[in-house]
């Protein structure tokens, strides 16, 4: 429990960073916009299309009586969208981590300069592109991880009951492990940690992960919270990674005054 709260502390703690260096925060809702716009299309088109997607897979339900063809593709296509919303709450944040790679890796670095005793931070010594082709690889993989979650979700939204209650409340769960997943992933790779150490890394402190993880995931199913929190959330996650790590920190969490460029 003791994690789980100082879990949520860095998620706090990220979003007063970003608080207090306004340029990082307004620089940061650019790469959230841009996502918002796309996805908003994506999932409006999704709704306007999920009875048709519904019925070309579902001709069997032709031959029934009526009302069931009508019942069963009306909760597919319910199910459908609520898939659609949940992947969206996953990808979201590595589309948008993509988007703004710079950017992100720049703030990530300043808030470790910020809490380092000597200003300093840690560098992959990589060139941009390749650094951009390792964040791109990982986050597909991230990805690819959290698909398999949700059609395994949405398959289990058909049992009764459980469908109802156990399944939503695993889908924040899932959602905010893999939300924690690619924000950290911003400083691990800067760090020259590859993605299999890094899933090992965060296995270490499970609850500290879900309890920063966990209220995200919740606060990105609210419309447009997700761009204004994506700042805060890499600083936070950056100060999360600190601490699995065990690096040592700058006298009471103060900022190296050298440091701060933002």
């Amino acid at each position: 429990m003791r994690d789980l709260a100082s879990g949520f502390g860095y998620l706090l703690r990220g979003q007063r960073w970003v608080g207090a260096h306004r340029r990082a925060l307004g620089l940061g809702l650019i790469p959230g916009l841009i996502s918002l716009v796309l996805y908003v299309v994506a999932l409006v088109a999704l709704v306007v299309f999920a009875g048709d997607i519904v019925d070309w897979a579902t001709p069997f339900a032709d031959s029934w009586a009526s009302p069931w063809p009508g019942l069963l593709r009306g909760f597919l296509a319910v199910l459908l969208v609520a898939l659609g919303l949940l992947l969206s709450v996953v990808t979201f944040t590595a589309v948008t981590l993509v988007i703004g790679q710079p950017f992100y890796e720049a703030l990530s670095e300043q808030v470790d300069r910020s809490q380092s005793p000597d200003g300093t931070a840690p560098e992959s010594g990589l060139p941009f592109l390749r650094e951009l082709w390792i964040s791109v690889r990982d986050g597909l993989r991230i990805v690819a991880r959290a698909a398999c979650w949700g059609v395994l979700l949405f398959a289990a939204g058909f049992l009764p009951v459980v469908g109802q209650t156990v399944v939503p409340v695993l889908g924040v769960c899932v959602t905010g492990w893999f939300l924690a997943q690619e924000l950290t992933s911003v400083a691990l790779a800067r760090r020259g940690v590859e993605l299999r150490d890094q899933l090992n890394l965060l296995r270490t402190r499970r609850m500290l992960v879900w309890g920063f993880g966990i209220p995200l995931a919740a606060a990105f199913l609210i419309p447009f919270v997700a761009v204004f929190l994506m700042p805060g959330a890499v600083a936070g996650a950056t100060l999360l990674v600190r601490d699995l790590r065990q690096e040592e920190t700058a006298g009471n969490g103060t900022e190296h005054p050298a440091r701060q460029r933002f």
